[in-house]
This record gives C-alpha cells, sequence and structure tokens, in this order.
C-alpha cells in the first residue's frame, strides 16, 4: 500500500529526511517512530502529498504521489499532528462539508458521517461548535474526518494527543479494529500504544531508517536477559563480583537505601554461559556477600531498544557529517520543519 523509495527532504542545508526506504503491505498497522526532529512528520507529509521530496519515490496503493498526486490522495486519510478545523462549525456540518470536499457521493453522506462520528466517539458533539470543544475532543473530530471517506490508508500522526486515558484506549480500539480491512501508518511518541495497536514498527532517528521489524523483534535486538537484586554489601565488591560473570554486558545501580543496593544485571541472550539467576546467586555467594531478592525481569523493553537507537552517535546511525552540524544548531522542536499559521492553512487546504 505504502512504496517509499531513497526518499529525502533538505530544508537548506539541513536534511531532515535522509535517503529513507520502507514499505507498509496493505492491511497492516504500522508504528512510525522516531524522536523529535527525526523527521516524521515531514515524512508523512510527504506521503500524503503535502510537501514534494527533494528526491526519491513515493507510491500509494501502486499509483506515483508525484505523477497521479489526485488519484493517490484518494486512497488516504490523512490525520495532522496540529490538526485544523474550522471553529466556527459544527462537528456534523463539518464532516459532511469534508465529505463533500473528499468526493463521497451525497446518498452516502449522512452514513458515513454517522459511521466517523461513531468510530471515533464523537457522536455525543455531534451538534455542538467545534471551537467550543476540548483540544482532546478536537483531536478526535481530526480522526473523524480522517474516517469519513472510508479511505483504503490512514496516515496518524499523533492521533492521540491531547487525549484522556479512557480516550485513549478508545482510539487504540478503533485502530486495532481497522487491522486487516485497512493500512494504518501511526506516528506516536506513546511506545506502549505502539505495542498494543501495531503489527510492525519503523523507527528512524536524524532522517535515517535505523529499525524496523515486529515489536517482539525489535525488543529482542536489545539485552537478552535481566535479573533484578537486592543486597546489603559494599557497592564496589558487589559491582566487581557482578561485573565479572560470564555473558554479563551491563549492572545497573537502581537506588541505595541505608547500605541496601538494589540494582540490574543483563547479559546477552546468545552468551551461551547458562541461566543468568544461577550465575548470579553463585557469583554473590563466591564473594560471601549477603543477598535479599533476586528475580528474573523481562528483558528489554521497546523503550530500552528505541531509546538506544536514537540515543547513538552520529556515526552509529550513518548520518553524514555535515547533517549532525545541522541538526546541533536547529532549534528543539516538536515538529521538524518551520510551520506557522499560513503553512497550518495550507495543510488543511491540501487535505
Amino acid at each position: 500500500m505504502i512504496e517509499v523509495e531513497h526518499l529525502s527532504k533538505s530544508y537548506g542545508t539541513h536534511r531532515a529526511v535522509d535517503d529513507l526506504s520502507f514499505a507498509v503491505a496493505k492491511g497492516e498497522v504500522v508504528g512510525f517512530l522516531g524522536p523529535n526532529g527525526a523527521g516524521k512528520s515531514t515524512t508523512l507529509r510527504m506521503l500524503t502529498g503535502f510537501l514534494p521530496p527533494t528526491a526519491g519515490r513515493i507510491r500509494i496503493d501502486g499509483l506515483d504521489m508525484l505523477s497521479a498526486p489526485v488519484e493517490a490522495k484518494k486512497r488516504i486519510g490523512y490525520m495532522p499532528e496540529a490538526c485544523p478545523l474550522y471553529g466556527e462549525m459544527r462537528v456534523d456540518e463539518y464532516l459532511r462539508y469534508r465529505a463533500e470536499l473528499k468526493g463521497v457521493p451525497s446518498r452516502s453522506i449522512v452514513g458515513r458521517v454517522g459511521a466517523a462520528l461513531e468510530m471515533a466517539s464523537v457522536k455525543e458533539v455531534a451538534g455542538r461548535i467545534i471551537g467550543q470543544l476540548s483540544k482532546g475532543t478536537r483531536q478526535r473530530v481530526g480522526l473523524a474526518d480522517a474516517l469519513v471517506a472510508d479511505p483504503p490508508l490512514l496516515v496518524l500522526d499523533e492521533p492521540t494527543a491531547g487525549l484522556d486515558p479512557n480516550q485513549i484506549r478508545s482510539v487504540r480500539d478503533v485502530i486495532k479494529s481497522l487491522a486487516g480491512h485497512k493500512t494504518v501508518l501511526l506516528s506516536t511518541h506513546i511506545l506502549p500504544e505502539v505495542e498494543a495497536s501495531c503489527g510492525r514498527v519503523v523507527i528512524i532517528h536524524r532522517g535515517k531508517l535505523v529499525r524496523e521489524g515486529a515489536p517482539d523483534q525489535i525488543r529482542s535486538m536489545g539485552p537478552g536477559s535481566s535479573v533484578m537484586l537486592v543486597s546489603k554489601s559494599d557497592e564496589s565488591v558487589l559491582l566487581a563480583a557482578l561485573r565479572a560473570i560470564e555473558g554479563v554486558v551491563e549492572v545497573v545501580v537502581r537506588d541505595r537505601v541505608d547500605g541496601t543496593v538494589r540494582c540490574e544485571v543483563r547479559a546477552a541472550s546468545d552468551d551461551g554461559a547458562g541461566d543468568l539467576s544461577e550465575r548470579v546467586f553463585s557469583a554473590i555467594a563466591k564473594a560471601g556477600l549477603t543477598l535479599r531478592e533476586l528475580r528474573e525481569t523481562k528483558g528489554a523493553s521497546l523503550e530500552d531498544v528505541f531509546s538506544a537507537l536514537t540515543t547513538a552517535e552520529p556515526s552509529r546511525v550513518e548520518t553524514k557529517p555535515d547533517d549532525s552540524a545541522a541538526d546541533a544548531a536547529k532549534p528543539d522542536s516538536n515538529d521538524d520543519e518551520p510551520k506557522g499559521d499560513d503553512a497550518a492553512k495550507d495543510e488543511e487546504a491540501a487535505r
């Protein structure tokens, strides 16, 4: 459904997206992850035809976004992060208007608006003026807008931003229900949402692809096993004993209270040295130290791996030398390109 080949976008000397390639199959729900400034929103705007790429190719359902933009856009429901809405219109009125703009047949508009209101959990505010709604409710109106034309592909940029826990769960359920029926590309900073909703993950950093695969595959790329222990011992002696254990790759002190040390011991999954808990217990006993607690943990989380991949030195993610300097000079932002009121209006028109 989505094919991205060698996609790049530059703003002067700053390259926001750098030779990015990935694909999303029909019916997949894919999480699109990266830290602030990684190039996520720029990529999504290029995918949806709002921004032209500097280089590369985008195909939506086999249609080239540059040579057949109108037909390609008909297959996309796009919800941008700062979703522009007409605050003076009522919710159902706005969705009818958007359905007409998107070419929904007149006889189907009422039904499509009703379905979108239901799926986005905004049916109860259908008659209210958008400008009087809370931020979270306006966000869900934006989701209803993306759904109203019943497109085969949904591109959602931070769809749960500003929502309360119950609303987040509602949106998560909507996304999960679409798996197999629609293709969804979901950009979010909430990693538990990705694990709960997405069958595959694409992670970018400094505009480059650094990892992709199922959440379980991504997690398996972190430390293979770990244990948490509590010991009332001399900290330096304890750490020396733990670090000397065969296969251990890291020992992290979590806290220290009244001479008691709590720490996590991590080992590689393929170190071939047997059960980590047994090795830790044996090492502490051999050193004559006191062990108060020893338990296995679940190993690396998606958050652990994401953090490791996106806090790496530029050379580890193959960024070009001049890109790192441009990134350092660029102000911190939740986005990766300059925006303003005019840009928001232009984006609404492009949708």
